[in-house]
């Protein structure tokens, strides 16, 4: 009996696990993300990336177009069209920089509010900051590096990338810098100092963090020297401003003494431009003995004295005139703007008067015969600026009053001749 209860129980207890795990059974969600799937786009996505990591770009991009051309759906559309460009950066060469940057902006274009936005922009920065050359040589690509950069740091501000770019900003406005001062170095050489003092000022006003920042002040403050007492202001303001301004330079000392020989005010220091001089000396990198042997070989500019903190110039450039080229006086005449907008009268040719037919100083308007012609209202400034009044205007003769006169004449000289050709009763009776 007790057995029987022992098996009854034991029976129960089996279908009871029976009939929970058949109502109970969870199977396992199919998510399409992800690895182990086996949707036709991911698995075309996944064989593109495999070749891309084992060097088979033009393989990789061939399946990427098949991607897009056939699921234009697929969830996996932008990553694949990032993949192609990341296909030509990885290949390298001029043209697949070239096609690279081209597969960048076409991906921020479609895709900008994209976190690979800010990554595209960046690798775009990084393709032309590679291919910069040394000072003395080509700047384009320099000056491509430094606009993508400004334009990572504008669009997308908050990124992780914004940082490296600044960062790499600073290393290429240095290399654009040491570029102009070497030019202003050459000025200097060939005794053309307003030439000199023109670009080694430039240099100070658009690059404040170039590492040889004082010591083109101090050349441009000797440039100015050299050129006569009638600069004597230029050559202090360029002292002045290298005191204050970098205080920790070894020129400072010299230039204090050469602001009181000039009997001119010696500025203090700005505290925050000797606090950054002080983290620029701490932080800056040193060149190594490889370093030194192996920068001639290289084909890229040296940046390890590039600033490390501080923000660079966002602005472009601006052309200065040099001291010595006299400045010229103001014009009197349009000083404004000009504009484009849309046409909002259409009538406007036909209805409004030719401004052509009336330019300005044309002839005046014409007045009855004997009398004194009026300056024309559109000529009123130029007659003003005039030192003598101008001339008594005649009247212009209208030829259709001559052509009625010589009728008249015509006329008369005809009833003249038809007269004596008439008769008269006396003689025919």
């Amino acid at each position: 009996m007790l057995l029987k209860q022992k098996q009854t129980a034991l029976l129960l207890v089996s279908l009871t696990l029976l009939a929970s795990g058949c109502g109970f059974k969870r199977k396992k969600y199919d998510n399409p993300i992800t690895k182990d799937t086996q949707q036709p786009d991911k698995v075309l996505f996944d064989r593109s990336v495999n070749d891309i990591e084992h060097g088979r770009y033009e393989v990789a991009r061939l399946t990427l177009n098949t991607l897009i051309n056939t699921y234009d759906t697929s969830e996996f559309l932008a990553k694949a069209k990032l993949a192609i460009a990341d296909s030509w950066y990885r290949e390298g060469g001029p043209h697949g920089m070239a096609q690279a940057e081209a597969e960048y902006k076409d991906f921020i274009l479609f895709y900008p509010a994209m976190e690979e936005a800010a990554e595209s922009q960046e690798k775009i920065c990084m393709i032309h900051y590679r291919q910069m050359d040394k000072a003395d040589r080509d700047p384009n690509n320099a000056l491509r590096a430094e606009q993508e950069c400004r334009t990572l740091i504008t669009q997308f501000p908050n990124s992780k990338f914004a940082p490296l770019a600044e960062q790499r900003l600073r290393e290429i406005q240095e290399v654009l810098a040491e570029a102009e001062f070497r030019a202003g170095l050459f000025y200097v050489t060939k005794k053309a100092n307003a030439a000199a003092a023109n670009r080694l000022g430039g240099v100070v006003d658009q690059y404040p963090l170039y590492s040889k920042a004082d010591e083109s002040l101090w050349e441009e403050a000797g440039a100015y020297g050299r050129m006569g007492p009638r600069f004597r202001q230029k050559e202090g303001d360029a002292l002045a401003k290298l005191v204050k301004d970098y205080p920790l330079s070894p020129r400072a000392d010299a230039a204090k003494r050469r602001l009181q020989s000039l009997e001119m005010p010696v500025p203090e220091a700005d505290p925050a431009a000797k606090a950054r001089m002080t983290y620029e000396r701490e932080n800056r990198t040193k060149a190594g003995v490889r370093d030194r042997v192996t920068g001639l070989l290289k084909s890229g500019p040296d940046v390890q004295r590039a600033a490390k903190s501080g923000s660079p110039t966002m602005e472009n450039p601006k052309p200065s005139i040099p001291a010595s080229v006299p400045t010229v006086a103001a014009s009197t005449g349009f000083s404004g703007e000009v504009t484009v907008a849309p046409v909002t009268d259409p009538t406007a040719l036909d209805t409004k008067p030719d401004a052509r037919l009336n330019p300005p100083g044309a002839a005046k308007e014409a007045t009855p015969k004997g009398s004194t012609a009026a300056p024309a209202a559109s000529t009123a400034p130029a007659a003003e600026s005039t030192p003598a009044a101008a001339p008594a205007a005649t009247q212009t003769p209208d030829p259709k009053a001559d052509s009625k006169k010589n009728d008249k004449k015509k006329k008369k000289k005809n009833d003249d001749k038809s007269k004596s050709t008439t008769p008269s009763p006396d003689k025919q009776l």
